[in-house]
């Protein structure tokens, strides 16, 4: 039994490539496999073995700058030229052992060819500059490791961690850290072969980053003594004690916990990152069953325990009908919220088809941006416009209810210009405009609606502490965001938003406030639903999803900043906006703790940052994998770009609560 050889997956393209009789790719580094070629006549393998050849050295000269010392690259040229004699041989009608012999050892120059040219080029074009990749990871690992170990205090009642930034400069520690990473950096980059990143930064950029990563390490280790039970006494206070006495975890906590971890395991497969979304719909919908559980544990299990109680209070002359009918009501509207979000969730996966095995597939959008349905797609974003506004409004001034209205009314008017839908007395859908004067009318009224509510939050923070008029601030904040992506949105996904807004709707009122969830559980469920959401929209880890048309909306030519901003803000719409959200409902619970902001902010953080670094490990751990660049490296620009939105969330809501916070005391 002989041993089976190994196949490299580089060489599966040009060997199915020339058994299909079609061109190899450009840029594929593989090699035929001889194997696959013993049935064919001599002058088929070597024919098929120059073609390869062929590609291979194109692809050599464009890559290497010494393309001509390769090693395969001079065989190649030795073969072709074995292969010309051989070819004029064959034609002469030459049929002795000589012909055979020569054709035998001409194929074994072209196998051996192939295989150095492939090699070379593997080794080229799989160079990963180490140094400065291993240093971004020692960076995100420090800021991760600073959030976890500032758990305790960043939950406790006073949400605040207080890190010994000025003793950590002033540590001897610090500095002989920093001449250790400087001598590091000075030694690799004056004998790095290639170039490097990090070696072509300026000094002061890179002692800058080496001071960083220093005090970082600094204020680990002092974190790290602070936990220790030593530490603890020294400082006068036990926070694991404190915590872990009272920590216990629910059938929800272990259901969320375990969701969001699966999640990051689930990211080192390509067909999990391909499917992403499968895995978000799966795990919403479990979180729509535990809570609906709670609902029923909450309305009848323990109603039925306290039921000769109620006996003896509800036939009281004292009491009126009306709060029985009422909490009946909610009892069975809190019910209906769960399987309600299912049905939602369900009719949104028909309406955009995404991921990879199914995107090809036709779906609602497709039908609804048809030009025979056009008048189904108007009727159906007038009612998605009338109930974002019924909505939105209920929070704001009357001066932002109006400013709402009108810009509700401009995307519409923008709508039509462009084609997408009909106004009633239009009898075509023929593009008159760019839209471009609608655009910037719905502009006015969202820096309008956006300003009103800044105006309010700075009063709430300077003038007075008003609780109610800083969550009005929120809110319309909130509104200018909703109607600015209500613009972006293109007509069919209009009823994305709606349900996004209808669901947080229903689960603030009779889930959320009802069954007393904490900051933490609200935060991991809104983290849950905007991922959910951003693939509600159509949105998937291919590049190819992004809408960048979005960035020419009110535009007349490309704008670099507005372009980033705008398309950058419809993709992420759906995080975005469950986000703010969030922020919005925590500082509206005027029964949570004062500090629940903090607390959401926090597990929000926490939440973004773990996936990511783990990716960060992943995607560098399989950077030879065949999928890193069409699966892997996608999925990694859209975890950079979410967490780098997250942390803008996150830093304004939080650098706002402490503001509140200070002024009140």
């Amino acid at each position: 039994m002989e041993k089976p050889g190994v196949v490299e997956q580089v060489d599966l393209p040009p060997t199915l490539a020339l058994g299909l009789g079609l061109p190899i790719s450009l840029n594929s580094v593989g090699r035929v496999i001889p194997g696959v070629l013993e049935e064919t006549s001599l002058r088929d393998q070597l024919r098929f073995l120059h073609l390869n050849g062929h590609q291979l050295s194109c692809l050599l000269k464009d890559s290497v700058p010494d393309y001509e010392k390769e090693a395969g690259f001079e065989q190649f040229r030795v073969a072709e030229k074995a292969h010309g004699s051989w070819m004029k041989l064959f034609l002469e009608g030459n049929t002795s052992e000589v012909l055979s012999n020569m054709g035998k050892k001409v194929l074994k120059q072209y196998v051996e060819a192939l295989a150095a040219m492939s090699s070379a080029l593997s080794k080229q074009l799989g160079k990963y500059d180490m140094y400065s990749m291993i240093a971004g990871m020692v960076f995100v690992f420090q800021l991760l490791l600073v959030l976890l170990l500032a758990m305790p205090e960043a939950l406790s009642g006073d949400a605040a961690v207080e890190l010994p930034v000025l003793s950590a400069l002033l540590s001897l520690p610090f500095y002989l850290m920093c001449l250790l990473l400087a001598s590091v950096h000075v030694l690799v980059c004056t004998s790095a072969e290639s170039s490097c990143y990090f070696c072509s930064l300026s000094w002061g950029l890179v002692f800058a980053a080496v001071a960083l990563s220093s005090a970082m390490f600094c204020i680990l280790v002092s974190l790290v003594t602070r936990r220790l039970p030593l530490g603890a006494r020294i400082h006068g206070k036990s926070p694991l004690r404190s915590i872990g006495s009272e920590w216990s975890l629910s059938e929800l906590d272990v259901l969320l916990l375990a969701g969001t971890v699966g999640h990051t395991l689930s990211l080192a497969a390509s067909s999990f990152v391909e499917e992403e979304h499968q895995t978000w719909y799966f795990l919403l919908n479990t979180l729509c069953l535990a809570v609906f559980q709670d609902v029923c544990r909450k309305y009848f299990r323990e109603q039925r325990g306290t039921g000769d109680e109620e006996e003896s209070i509800l036939p009281s002359k004292d009491c009126h009908p009306s709060p029985k009918a009422e909490i009946y009501s909610e009892k069975w509207l809190a019910l209906a919220t769960p399987p309600f979000t299912l049905l939602c969730c369900r009719l949104l996966r028909s309406l955009n088809q995404t991921g990879v095995q199914w995107a090809h597939l036709p779906d609602m959008g497709h039908w609804l941006n048809s030009s025979e349905h056009r008048t189904v797609l108007s009727l159906l974003a007038a009612f998605c416009l009338v109930f974002i506004y019924l909505l939105v409004q209920r929070r704001c001034s009357w001066v932002s209810k109006v400013a709402l209205a009108l810009g509700l009314l401009g995307v519409y008017s923008y709508r039509a210009a462009v084609g997408n839908v009909l106004f009633p007395w239009q009898h075509s859908g023929r593009t008159t405009s760019k839209g471009t004067m609608e655009a910037r009318f719905v502009y006015v009224f969202i820096l309008g609606i956006l300003f009103t509510g800044t105006k309010d939050l700075l009063r709430s923070q300077i003038i007075t502490s008003d609780a109610r008029l800083k969550s009005r601030g929120l809110w319309e904040i909130y509104s200018g965001l909703v109607l600015l992506v209500t613009l972006l949105f293109r007509a069919h996904n209009l009823p994305v938003l709606c349900c996004c807004l209808l669901i947080q709707t229903l689960m603030a009122q009779f889930i959320w406030k009802k069954l007393h969830y904490d900051a933490a559980q609200t935060t991991i469920m809104h983290y849950w639903f905007g991922q959910a959401f951003f693939y509600f929209q159509g949105n998937s880890n291919n590049i190819a999803t992004v809408d960048i048309s979005v960035g020419f909306v009110g535009l007349e030519s490309y704008v670099e900043a507005p372009a980033i901003f705008l398309t950058a803000l419809s993709t992420y719409a759906g995080p975005l906006l469950w986000a703010c959200h969030l922020v919005c409902f925590l500082s509206s619970q005027r029964d949570r703790s004062p500090v629940a902001v903090g607390h959401g902010c926090y597990c929000l953080a926490l939440l973004r940052s773990v996936p990511a670094a783990a990716y960060i490990v992943l995607v560098t751990t399989l950077r030879y994998h065949l999928f890193i660049w069409s699966v892997f490296s996608p999925k990694l620009l859209y975890e950079a770009m979410h967490l780098l939105l997250t942390a803008g969330v996150c830093l304004f809501f939080n650098t706002m609560e402490q503001s509140h916070t200070a002024s009140k005391s």
